[in-house]
């Protein structure tokens, strides 16, 4: 077989053809970043045709965030230990993980890049859901009474994921290891019930 032979696509139909191509775009990312991981270089390492990517995703950008948003389902832990300050600890110490990752990398040039005006009706779902990770956990502190009954839990979800987008985006200040503790900390003291 010489070099410039490549092997023809499967005929992958369904979820099959959809997991394969999840999972080449989640490895060509972090492989090769964002730059590197086009729908015909998706498309081959999957083993499909690129037309079926196009047909099933319509766009790179589609393509992309759905690699990620399955990625981080399975990176993303959903503590529910019965302690608020510990599961929000474990969540945003795996988010401070995954956005040091290249995976996190690409999602976060992706959402930063000039053109993401063309993604934003994909990308709005995908942060929401990522956020409901937090509330859920924010709400049954709430529930069990560690947290003030006035505590809004997406406010408090966007407070802990805030300063971590930011060192990232704006600053390039390292994720270090204690930070999301830290930050926990800081929210969390304001959302304590009040008393007297």
């Amino acid at each position: 077989m010489s070099a410039e032979h490549t092997p023809a696509p499967l005929r992958r139909r369904g979820e099959p053809m959809r997991q394969a191509v999840l999972a080449a775009t989640v490895d060509l990312l972090a492989a090769e970043g964002l730059a590197g991981a086009t729908v015909a270089a998706v498309a081959r390492a999957a083993g499909v045709h690129e037309t079926s990517v196009y047909r099933r995703w319509k766009t790179r950008e589609n393509l992309l965030l759905d690699a990620l948003g399955s990625h981080a389902d399975d990176a993303l832990p959903a503590p529910d230990t019965g302690d608020v300050r510990r599961d929000l600890v474990q969540l945003m110490s795996a988010v401070a993980v995954y956005l040091s990752s290249p995976q996190g990398a690409a999602l976060l040039q992706l959402g930063a890049s000039p053109d993401a005006g063309a993604v934003a009706a994909e990308r709005l779902p995908y942060w929401d859901a990522r956020l409901r990770h937090g509330e859920d956990i924010v709400r049954r502190g709430v529930e069990r009474g560690e947290l003030g009954p006035e505590t809004d839990p997406r406010l408090v979800a966007e407070m802990l994921a805030g300063p971590l987008f930011a060192r990232v985006l704006l600053t390039g200040a390292p994720l270090e290891e204690g930070l999301a503790r830290r930050i926990v900390d800081l929210a969390l003291d304001g959302a304590r019930p009040r008393t007297g």
